[in-house]
């Protein structure tokens, strides 16, 4: 993995009732988004204290893959889907590596 490379920090939080449904919603995620061009890393972990709390850790190649990665059906899908599902808006964060 080379510095280079932009590694993306995505959280979500779920409304309390909404766990599960938002639990699918991003797992169904993770197989497409893992065969993209560019995609080095896709992981989703869920808050073991706060069940409502999901993180994605992403690495990708390029701007120009997380760009295309944005503009896939399955992407949109999920956008659509987790509206209701969300207690806020997703936090998404762009780093480069330092060390």
């Amino acid at each position: 993995m080379s510095p280079s490379t932009i590694h993306m920090v995505a959280r979500l939080v779920a409304k309390p009732d909404a766990v599960a449904p938002l639990r699918v919603v991003l797992e169904q995620l993770l197989e497409p988004t893992r065969q993209e061009a560019g995609c080095y890393r896709y992981t989703l972990l869920q808050n073991q204290h706060d069940p409502t709390d999901f993180t994605f850790v992403e690495e990708w190649a390029s701007d120009a893959a997380i760009d295309a990665h944005l503009q896939t059906s399955h992407i949109q899908a999920a956008f659509a889907q987790a509206q209701g599902l969300l207690a806020a808006a997703p936090d998404i964060r762009w780093y480069e590596l330092v060390g």
